[in-house]
């Protein structure tokens, strides 16, 4: 008896022994596959750098946390005045402007027969746009036109900002794996995207500066004209100076038409020449 109870005693501890065993394989297991993706996010493979999008940077990083992006709202305007002295209005135009803190982008004088009109565009900060507004369409003289709009962008702001966000992220992933590249080749293409990367950035930041530029400034297209007054004896516009314009400008077509005709003198010369070859010809056909 004591014989078979010391191999049974053997074989329990064998298998408890092999009972445990497998837990800590798998345990050993995870533990070498932790360390091996550990090792392999520090240190990627040689040609892993071109194709960052599939592994290291290839992972969307997570949206930065941005602050809140504040109303972004263009305004720009158009505006016709009639007025009785172009020079007194564009003095007021410039006192208009001063007070306001605005500023003269482009301006445009034109000289017809029967008008004068003097352009502005205008760019004025745009807590004094409406103040502006107001001062042009009081005293100075009679608002003919006035067109105001105002466009929200702060959307299309927000998603170039958050674009703009990742992509630095995206080149500073480049940067770092750029300084573990094995080869030359890895290098190039590495400093290729990098490159592309910050074409990309100076473009969408150009993009934000353009709209802050628009929403701080808004802008104004002021039109002022002063219509002549006729210089003929029948001023007012009436059948008489109706009838005496038709008269000067029949005139005025028939000298234009004589002139033409005696400008093609050389072409008359040749037809007496043209009609001389054609009877030769035909006598010449008849014979």
């Amino acid at each position: 008896m004591r014989k078979l109870i010391v191999p049974l005693f053997c074989l329990f501890l064998i298998q408890c022994n092999q009972s445990k065993s497998p837990d800590q394989y798998e345990v050993k297991a995870d533990l070498v596959g932790v360390i091996a993706e550990d090792k392999i996010l520090e240190t990627p493979p040689p040609h892993a750098s071109v194709s960052i999008s599939e592994k290291t940077v290839s992972e969307k990083p997570d949206q930065q946390k941005t602050d809140t992006i504040s109303k972004k709202i263009i305004k720009n305007g158009e505006m016709s005045i009639q007025v009785g002295d172009i020079k007194k209005a564009q003095n007021q135009i410039s006192n208009i402007i001063k007070n306001n803190k605005a500023y003269i982008q482009k301006e445009e004088f034109h000289n017809t027969d029967t008008n004068e009109n003097l352009n502005f565009t205008i760019r004025v900060p745009h807590k004094n746009f409406d103040q502006l507004i107001n001062s042009f369409s009081d005293g100075v003289g009679s608002v003919v036109s006035k067109n105001i709009s105002s466009d929200d962008v702060t959307e299309e702001y927000t998603d170039i900002s958050i674009k703009l966000a990742n992509k630095k992220i995206y080149l500073e992933k480049y940067r770092d794996i750029l300084k573990k590249a094995a080869t030359t080749k890895d290098m190039l293409e590495i400093q290729e995207n990098i490159r592309k990367l910050e074409d990309e950035i100076d473009v969408s930041e150009g993009g934000l500066r353009f709209i802050d530029d628009r929403v701080n400034y808004s802008t104004l297209n002021l039109s002022l004209f002063k219509e002549k007054i006729r210089s003929s004896t029948t001023s007012k516009i009436g059948f008489g100076s109706r009838f005496g314009d038709s008269l000067t400008e029949g005139w005025n077509s028939f000298v234009a038409f004589f002139l033409g005709v005696i400008a093609l003198w050389p072409f008359f010369l040749l037809i007496p020449i043209v009609i001389f070859l054609w009877r030769k010809w035909k006598n010449r056909r008849k014979n």
